[in-house]
C-alpha cells in the first residue's frame, strides 16, 4: 500500500518581495506536487514567480531542474516534482509596484 502525505507550508501568509518557504523533509517520497493558491493580490499587475529548490541537509539550497512557475492574479497553480533528494522548499518573489499576495502553499507527497 502506497503512503501519502499533505503538508500545509504557508497558511494565509502575506508575501512581499523575495521569500522562501520552510523546508520540508521528503526523502521517503518518490513524487511530490506543489499547490500554490493566491487568495488575494494587492493589484491585478502583481505576479508571483516560484522556483522549486532542493537540499541534501535542509540548510544549503540550489534550484531544482524545473522551470520557474508564474502565478498572475488570484487562483491556484500546481506542478509535479520528481527525483528531488532529501528536502524541498519554494524560493519566490512577488513582482509589481509594492505588490503583495496572501497565499496558501501545500506540498503533497507519495511513495
Amino acid at each position: 500500500m502506497r503512503q501519502s502525505q499533505a503538508a500545509v507550508l504557508e497558511r494565509y501568509r502575506v508575501l512581499e518581495g523575495d521569500f522562501a518557504t520552510e523546508p520540508y523533509e521528503t526523502g521517503w517520497a518518490t513524487e511530490a506536487r506543489w499547490f500554490v493558491q493566491v487568495l488575494r493580490a494587492s493589484s491585478p499587475a502583481v505576479r508571483v514567480v516560484l522556483t522549486t529548490q532542493v537540499s541534501p541537509d535542509g540548510l544549503h539550497w540550489c534550484d531544482a531542474e524545473y522551470p520557474p512557475q508564474v502565478c498572475e492574479g488570484e487562483g491556484m497553480i500546481s506542478w509535479p516534482v520528481r527525483e528531488f533528494g532529501q528536502w524541498l522548499r519554494i524560493r519566490g518573489s512577488v513582482e509589481g509596484d509594492e505588490g503583495s499576495v496572501k497565499v496558501q502553499i501545500y506540498l503533497t507527497l507519495k511513495e
